[in-house]
């Protein structure tokens, strides 16, 4: 039999699709399949596509003709090419356009874009025009799923992304990261994510302002960074919040595991992977009732409305002052995790997509 040829083509990459693409390279050439992963080149070096037996093509995250052309030449001899997000599918159906016997286009969507006028309706042309073209798309949430076939897609399926746990060892409440972090005899909330917009930290804000009553008062660690940090630091300090931003780091998961709460405040999510982390290690969740966020959090959350900063900063608190609560989200956590689908699980599924397309080539 012919050895089955992947190429996995990212964008911008978030963290979430990244991991996921890491994960499926790795899976996929255990399972003997030839995978290649194009993406931009400082995505490789955050997450060693090359160390996971793929071969990597540098792809910059722009639709010029050089750019569609590199990608073009990396999908000659594939049996499916595999877009992760809008920006990639765009690219990829710009690749794949023309070709006599072009491979098949599948696109999974990881996450939505809320973005109003022009470039709105830009966007959903996209959606729409990429949707048509692919095979068959993949939704990591049944509101995706939705989306994708209102866009005209002729195949859409649910196809949950499981962000892979983290392998290093953990130590809940950790006394050392909680010494780094500065919260050795005060309650640690830990929130992770791009300084964007889009995660609501002006409501995370909002709520720490409401937390400065307690005693003793919260300290709210935020990892991540974006084009929001000034903006966001400069808040912090004028109302001396008790906020510290660590910028990006590659230990979030330790750090999660030392925190009493996390906390989730996105305008959308589909399979968010601090929520995923945060129930598998048995940390209480609160989070915006938002995109995907119910689905994959069951019971084992406390989710509150978008843009509510009083009903986030009242979950919070009710949390830091009911031990059992925290002990019940804990427990329900891990089994709420148990459900979700193995990481072995979501590869064996993708590939599933391929071989199907593969036999009606």
């Amino acid at each position: 039999m012919t050895q089955l040829r992947t190429v996995q083509v990212l964008g911008g990459g978030s963290a979430g699709s990244s991991a996921h693409v890491r994960s499926l390279a790795s899976g996929l050439v255990a399972r003997g399949v030839r995978v290649t992963v194009c993406a931009p080149a400082e995505l490789d070096r955050a997450y060693d596509f090359i160390g996971a037996g793929a071969h990597f093509v540098p792809v910059p995250r722009r639709n010029d003709p050089a750019t569609v052309a590199t990608l073009r030449n990396a999908c000659i001899g594939a049996d499916v090419v595999h877009a992760h997000g809008l920006h990639a599918s765009v690219r990829a159906m710009l690749a794949l356009s023309g070709g006599v016997r072009a491979p098949s286009l599948v696109t999974t969507w990881h996450t939505r874009s809320h973005v109003d006028g022009a470039r709105g309706g830009l966007l959903r042309l996209l959606e729409r025009r990429t949707a048509r073209a692919a095979a068959v798309v993949l939704g990591t949430s049944s509101e995706l799923v939705d989306r994708a076939r209102r866009r005209g897609a002729r195949d859409a399926r649910l196809a949950p992304v499981t962000v892979p746990a983290s392998r290093a060892p953990v130590c809940l409440h950790d006394g050392k990261a909680r010494a780094e972090l500065g919260a050795v005899d005060r309650p640690l909330l830990m929130a992770v994510g791009a300084l964007v917009p889009e995660r609501g930290y002006g409501m995370l804000l909002d709520a720490a302002r409401v937390w400065r009553d307690l005693d003793p008062q919260p300290l709210l660690v935020i990892a991540g960074e974006g084009r929001e940090r000034a903006a966001m630091q400069r808040r912090i300090e004028a109302e001396e919040l008790g906020v510290r931003l660590i910028g990006s780091r590659d230990d979030v998961a330790e750090l999660l595991a030392a925190a009493d709460v996390a906390v989730l405040t996105s305008r959308w999510e589909a399979r968010s992977p601090l929520a995923q982390e945060a129930l598998r290690l048995g940390v209480p969740l609160v989070a915006t009732a938002v995109g995907g966020v119910p689905e994959l959090v069951g019971e084992a959350a406390e989710l509150v409305p978008w843009g509510d900063a009083a009903a986030l900063a009242e979950a919070v608190r009710a949390l830091l002052a009911d031990v059992d609560r925290r002990m019940d989200l804990a427990a329900a956590g891990r089994v709420q995790a148990g459900t979700w689908p193995t990481e072995d699980e979501t590869i064996a599924h993708v590939l599933s997509v391929y071989d199907e397309l593969a036999d009606r080539r």
